[in-house]
């Protein structure tokens, strides 16, 4: 695993893209996996204490972040959820899951956050008016968890990055384009406005997994 820095957990930000670097369609479509790379996925989350995503990402997909395709242990799950606004009845919650963390902002309504309680999730407050990733994940530390899989969407993926939370990247290319300009990206948000000021991370290892192509990269 990468360094801790600053007593928090190390971080690697975990996807599957096409060549024009899209992570689902503009539908919403993000089934660019193969089995192959599934498989691939989920021995990499039976190494790591925890998995975060965003709420958006588990709005539309409703996943279980569970080790399911390979033998090995299921990771703590964290969606990361300024407004509670994850569903009581998600699939996470599901009976002999899990723990779930849902990490929200001082601002999420009472009420969501007492449900999801209810649901059996510890909730963490952390942040006013939406989740500070930095506060967060010196919680996380301190929680006993020193590594995450960040399997975000594209604003959680820049937020992460763009605070310089993420020590390693693990990208599997699939050999096809999407296109669409509202199509996800890998990284959304804001990005930088000159090259120069692009995060750089360094690469580590490239290999071909069938007809994809598996790269690895540190924080440089």
């Amino acid at each position: 695993m990468a360094r801790l820095n600053n007593q928090r957990p190390s971080v690697t930000l975990a996807g599957a893209m096409s060549l024009d670097g899209k992570i689902a369609t503009r539908t919403g479509d993000s089934g660019i996996s193969s089995p192959r790379d599934l498989r691939a996925l989920h021995k990499v989350r039976s190494t790591h204490d925890a998995v975060m995503i965003g709420v958006r990402t588990l709005l539309h997909d409703d996943p279980c972040l569970t080790v399911r395709h390979v033998k090995g242990k299921s990771p703590i799950r964290i969606i990361v959820d300024s407004a509670a606004r994850t569903p009581p009845n998600a699939r996470i919650f599901r009976p002999g899951s899990p723990r779930v963390i849902v990490a929200v902002s001082s601002h999420a309504s009472k009420g969501r956050v007492d449900r999801l309680r209810q649901a059996g999730a510890n909730v963490i407050p952390a942040g006013r008016n939406k989740v500070n990733l930095r506060t967060l994940l010196t919680h996380l530390h301190q929680l006993g968890i020193r590594s995450i899989l960040l399997e975000g969407g594209g604003t959680l993926n820049w937020s992460m990055v763009s605070n310089q939370l993420v020590d390693n990247i693990k990208l599997t290319v699939a050999p096809f384009i999407i296109g669409g300009s509202q199509a996800t990206t890998l990284v959304d948000g804001d990005g930088v406005s000159k090259i120069n000021r692009g995060i750089k991370f360094t690469p580590v290892s490239v290999r071909r997994q069938g007809e994809e192509i598996v790269l690895s990269y540190r924080v440089k």
